[in-house]
């Protein structure tokens, strides 16, 4: 018979520290990316009620990039064999990266085991631990007999069993066997001398990522074809690892670092002090070659909790940069993946595209107050409303890494008052040869003249040749020809041309 024993209960929360943990006396955070800039849904940067956020299959192990944890520690080791314990490291880690190291006596100080335990404290887990055991419910001890849609089958002390729809009220006498608070690293060690040591320990984590945000205003300039920009730059990291990284040492890598690829898942005080602090809270990045990568090194430690997205200013807003507005008609865009046969159908490709897609351009120079390496990132544009000094948006796009020195180019979206038609005017073939004749024009009902280059894809067979064109041109590819007209306000111009197609 069971008796009422709440005189005994240690309470509502019965949590211990673990032995031989110290406060962190550094952390060093590597983070390295692969992630596709804006591909990251909106819902992956919020937990989903009810899950657990680290299993393996679940959605924050999809996201694409990993992190180099670097934490030193103050540990007391015991001499000879012994236990230790290292909380607060990151749950989504991969044990077969752990490193342990003592800096203060390497030689001596061995680890002869090591395991990852990361069953976390949560009311299912309880439960699931407390099957065919006493528990608090309703003020007396009843005997939990198992747990299923969302509630509990009990057994009073009369015998009676019934059923309780969900936990709330639910008291335990104790914590269960095996649960922990926090992911934790558990060592065997030998050590020869023992006491204080300076440790290192060193892990991979997947569950974070990095990538650049861009964000422009665009002026307008002398003509419809110019212009200037307003460049800031910021670093956003998204981090759900399960690990807090607190006055953490900062490195990004940019660059396609290749990792060998896991099987796929089906699832988804003092005034000098004071100066010194606001003079390290300015220190930004510092750019460097690292490899065949691009390195940037956060001047000032920084804290990245976890389930957070962090914004860092990646250098300093560029002002006035040159830009030019590009519009591009390319009529039959649709045909540009071409594939290994001859396409000689006379209606393969005459279908015509009337939208004109506008860019803008500008060279990642030093004249231009850039020059630096810029890590692939999505750019947004906005543009002022003179009317009311407001900043609208105008149009986004992403941009690879992209070395100093080489050419941007921001697709913001189509033309509202430049259109284009595409026609074919002729068609010939014969048993090994082919002639057709195209006629493009371009249309421009703005006030002022623009500058519009025509693309046409020879994509009927490998062996073309250009017989006429009415317009100087210039050959991209083998197969992309470029034709830059100027058109002037409410005008047109028709660019017409004939290309001749040979085969054995």
């Amino acid at each position: 018979m069971m008796t009422n024993r709440l005189n005994t209960l240690i309470g509502a929360s019965v949590l211990s520290m673990l032995a031989g943990q110290a406060a962190a006396d550094g952390t060093a955070l590597t983070i390295y990316s692969s992630v596709q800039p804006g591909a990251i849904p909106a819902d992956m940067y919020r937990p989903v009620p009810g899950q657990n956020p680290y299993g393996y299959n679940n959605r924050y192990s999809q996201i694409p990039g990993y992190a180099v944890v670097k934490q030193q520690r103050d540990l007391t080791i015991e001499r000879g064999i012994s236990e230790l314990s290292f909380a607060g490291v990151a749950a989504m880690l991969d044990p077969t990266t752990v490193v342990f190291e003592s800096l203060s006596d390497p030689a001596g100080t061995t680890v002869l085991e090591q395991d990852y335990r990361f069953d976390l404290l949560s009311m299912d887990k309880m439960l699931e631990r407390y099957i065919d055991k006493e528990i608090i419910w309703g003020g007396q001890y009843v005997k939990l007999l198992s747990v299923s849609a969302g509630g509990m089958l009990i057994e009073r002390e009369n015998g009676e069993i019934e059923f309780q729809q969900g936990y709330g009220g639910v008291r335990f006498p104790s914590m269960a066997d095996g649960l922990i608070t926090k992911p934790t690293l558990n060592w065997t060690i030998a050590s020869n001398t023992g006491g204080e040591q300076e440790t290192r320990i060193s892990y991979q984590t997947t569950g974070i990522t990095w990538w650049a945000d861009y964000n422009l205003v665009f002026h307008d300039g002398e003509d419809a074809n110019s212009g200037t920009l307003d460049l800031g730059a910021w670093v956003s990291i998204l981090n759900q690892s399960g690990g807090s990284y607190e006055d953490a040492s900062l490195k990004l890598v940019a660059g396609d670092v290749h990792r060998a690829e896991p099987p796929q898942q089906t699832q988804y005080l003092y005034a000098g002090r004071a100066a010194m602090a606001e003079d390290a809270m300015q220190k930004g990045f510092e750019e460097k070659s690292f490899f065949e990568y691009h390195l940037y090194t956060l001047g000032r430690p920084t804290t990245i909790p976890d389930r957070s997205t962090k914004q860092i200013e990646l250098f300093d807003a560029a002002k006035n940069v040159p830009v030019e507005k590009k519009m591009v008609y390319d009529g039959s865009a649709q045909f540009m993946s071409y594939g290994g046969g001859r396409y000689d159908g006379q209606d393969f490709g005459v279908s015509s595209n009337a939208k004109v897609a506008v860019y803008l351009g500008f060279k990642n120079s030093e004249e231009n107050g850039l020059g630096i390496p810029l890590p692939s990132g999505r750019i947004r544009v906005s543009k002022l409303d003179d009317a009311d000094g407001s900043f609208e948006f105008i149009g986004e796009d992403t941009i690879d890494h992209t070395p100093k020195n080489e050419e941007v180019l921001i697709k913001l979206g189509n033309a509202f008052d430049v259109v284009g038609e595409r026609r074919q005017t002729s068609f010939q073939r014969g048993k090994n040869w082919m002639i057709e004749s195209f006629e493009v024009k371009v249309r421009n009902h703005k006030e002022q003249p623009v500058t519009v280059n025509i693309q046409e894809h020879l994509y009927r067979w490998t062996n073309a040749k250009i017989t006429q064109s009415s317009h100087d041109y210039e050959m991209l590819d083998a197969r992309t020809l470029h034709v830059p007209v100027t058109i002037k306000a409410d005008g047109e111009v028709v660019y017409t041309y004939t290309v001749r197609y040979d085969w054995e």
